[in-house]
């Protein structure tokens, strides 16, 4: 953002008013300053309602061309403002671009519950619903979403409901904006502290002899967010667990959860709730195994004199005994894998995989300002040369960067009114390590995984063939989005793919095929904890969002507690994220939906056993996923574009089959 917040605008005007006619239709960040958000927005505010008062002038009856249309195509500045905008609170938010959040999201909120609370504009779409059988596929999903949206938004409240629905919609965005604020100021005080970004705890763990570090490391990691300083967040999640609450029992729910489930796949929490259980029951199994192996290895730590006597498992000893076990039995360390894991080679291996699998091509594009130095873009091209898209890729962390890793679109996909197709930019986002001391940036077995999904966010986006931006790329329901990342995980350490990317940083030697066989002999291992703290995340998540009443006195650390008792967790794992650093379930849109990562893996896990029977490298099998997932976003009902796939419903046991577990 340093050269946003120092460049001015060549005509002096504001790009994202006004637009641009770039190379590739890349924002022109040089142009882009954090001053031009605000009016932005109310530009596009204005706009928008403009175009919306259009629609509902118009004297002809309600049909799809004059109504779905144009509410679809309507909110051009908003569109290109928020595209630029809320990649940039993640990726780099200065604090010029956090403020300018701050003050643009209620207004954004605002905004939006007066769309869906515009009664004369609902007419006309639920006119079009009730004659949307006459319409082609493709258009009844887009004129059901928008339909179920006004539902969904309180439309059919009295005046009273409308007015307090909008109070919650904002407060709603505002506090979720906060917890991010806060999280990322917490994750910058830990590595401030510690010298390590919370990208890097889990390895860092992993290798730290020192007992008292690794617990020292553990409590302030695990306390992010619980500190009782001005980024505490314990208060701010109660709040919004009730404003939640409140909305769906305002639209008649009986909690939140049921409230967020009613368009998912899932549909129903007691469905999310057995499904859940059913994993959690193998995996602590699984769990309960690996202590005992750890354990051992711990005993012979006492032995040695290195620990205190009746010395047993605790949370901060987990990733620095797993590795010892994982040593021991595959042989496998990742000092030994890590230099034929080159970022640079790793993000040309995903390359060369969508090139081998669905015809792709891609070329840096050089010259092009983006965001931040560390950005780099790629033009992407079809096997017949035709344009698909620009992925940007921003791999390294900093103090402005949220943690994590994820996908976002800057430009989406569409066809606009005069037949053109926008073809998207997308954005890949990770925090892995940077280079150092004359070392490139290598990666762990983990982080190659993470690259591989947040690669399959971005074909999801980059290949969508649909109309109409409201179903486009990603704008699936959230328990089928991550399909078609954690399905692109399958392909990282094939043996046929690695001997294309894992390429020794120094020799160029090709990684031999005993490190191969040990990584995938490996594949399964720890996988009673990796699926234990996954899937108690997601418990606790259901559990939270299926309160019916919070009382004043909430004390939600010991809600948590108690979840993770009544789940039988056990006391040497806790969930993935605690409540005060669930960014995913306060500020990600994942609220009573982390489960999504589990439900979507047995999609994936069956999806690449079809694979396994016809050859991994099948071009046709490989297409037919294209078409039938990667090109439809939200254009059919998820189960159905599986179906279209694979032929056949998913074996629901294949997620346990493929961590090992069954």
């Amino acid at each position: 953002m340093a050269s946003l917040a120092l460049a001015s605008c060549g005509n002096g005007g504001n790009p994202l008013i006004e637009g641009w006619d770039t190379p590739y239709s890349i924002p022109p960040f040089d142009q882009i300053r954090a001053e031009h958000f605000v009016p932005a927005f109310k530009a596009g505010i204005e706009q928008q309602k403009a175009e919306i008062a259009a629609i509902v002038a118009n004297p002809d009856a309600p049909t799809f061309e004059n109504t779905i249309v144009p509410f679809d195509l309507s909110g051009e500045i908003l569109s290109r403002a928020a595209g630029v905008l809320f990649n940039l609170e993640n990726a780099d938010g200065t604090d010029e671009i956090i403020a300018a959040v701050e003050e643009i999201t209620p207004m954004l909120s605002d905004f939006s519950s007066d769309i869906y609370m515009d009664s004369a504009l609902y007419a006309r779409v639920a006119a079009v619903y009730e004659q949307r059988e006459s319409l082609e596929r493709e258009q009844q999903m887009l004129v059901k979403k928008i339909y179920d949206s006004f539902a969904a938004n309180g439309i059919s409240l009295d005046d009273e409901g409308k007015a307090r629905m909008k109070e919650l919609n904002s407060e709603i965005s505002v506090l979720g904006n906060k917890f991010g604020t806060n999280l990322l100021a917490e994750n910058n005080a830990f590595a401030e502290r510690f010298g390590i970004g919370v990208s890097e705890y889990e390895e860092t763990m992993a290798a730290t002899e020192d007992r008292a570090k690794r617990e020292e490391m553990f409590m302030a990691y695990s306390s992010r967010g619980n500190n009782g300083n001005e980024y505490d967040n314990k208060e701010l999640c109660v709040k919004l667990l009730r404003l939640r609450n409140e909305k769906a029992k305002l639209l008649g729910y009986d909690c939140a959860a049921s409230y967020i489930l009613s368009n998912r796949m899932a549909q129903e929490p007691a469905a999310v709730d057995t499904f859940l259980e059913g994993i959690m029951s193998h995996s602590l199994k699984k769990a309960r195994e690996e202590v005992e192996a750890m354990q051992e290895f711990m005993d012979a730590d006492i032995a040695a004199g290195l620990l205190p006597d009746g010395s047993v498992i605790q949370p901060w000893d987990w990733a620095y005994y797993a590795e010892k076990v994982r040593q021991a039995r595959y042989a496998l360390d990742e000092n030994q894998t890590k230099p034929y894991f080159q970022m640079e080679k790793v993000r040309q291996g995903v390359f060369d995989n969508a090139s081998r699998m669905y015809g792709l091509n891609f070329s840096k594009i050089e010259g092009t300002s983006l965001y931040h130095p560390e950005a780099e873009a790629f033009e992407v091209k079809d096997s017949d040369g035709s344009y698909i898209g620009v992925i940007i890729t921003d791999y390294f962390p900093r103090s402005t960067k949220r943690g994590g890793a994820w996908m976002e679109n800057v430009v989406d996909q569409f066809v606009d009114a005069d037949g053109s197709e926008q073809r998207p930019v997308i954005v890949n986002v990770g925090n892995f390590a940077k280079p150092v001391d004359g070392k490139p940036s290598l990666l762990t077995i983990d982080q190659v995984g993470t690259l591989f999904h947040e690669f399959g966010h971005a074909l999801h986006g980059l290949l969508s063939r649909c109309h109409y931006k409201g179903i486009s790329g990603t704008n699936v329901a959230r328990d089928f989005v991550e399909l078609p990342s954690q399905f692109n995980e399958n392909w990282a350490f094939c043996k046929e793919i690695l001997g294309g990317y894992a390429l020794h940083y120094e020799t160029g030697e090709v990684i031999p095929d005993s490190l191969i066989t040990k990584i995938n002999n490996a594949g399964t291992f720890n996988q009673g904890f990796l699926t234990t703290e996954l899937a108690a995340a997601s418990v606790l998540d259901m559990k939270l969002h299926e309160l019916k009443d919070i009382p004043e006195d909430f004390d939600i650390l010991a809600f948590e507690n108690r979840a993770c008792a009544e789940m039988g967790l056990i006391n040497e794992i806790i969930p993935r994220y605690r409540t005060t650093y669930f960014n995913h379930i306060f500020n990600s849109g994942y609220h009573a939906g982390y489960y999504s990562y589990l439900w979507a893996e047995v999609l994936d896990k069956d999806a690449f056993e079809f694979f396994r029977q016809k050859g991994i490298l099948d071009g046709e099998t490989a297409m037919s996923f294209r078409r039938n997932i990667l090109e439809r976003g939200g254009s059919e009902e998820p189960m159905t574009l599986y179906r279209n796939f694979r032929g056949q419903d998913p074996d629901p046991e294949a997620l346990l089959k493929a961590r090992g577990l069954k």
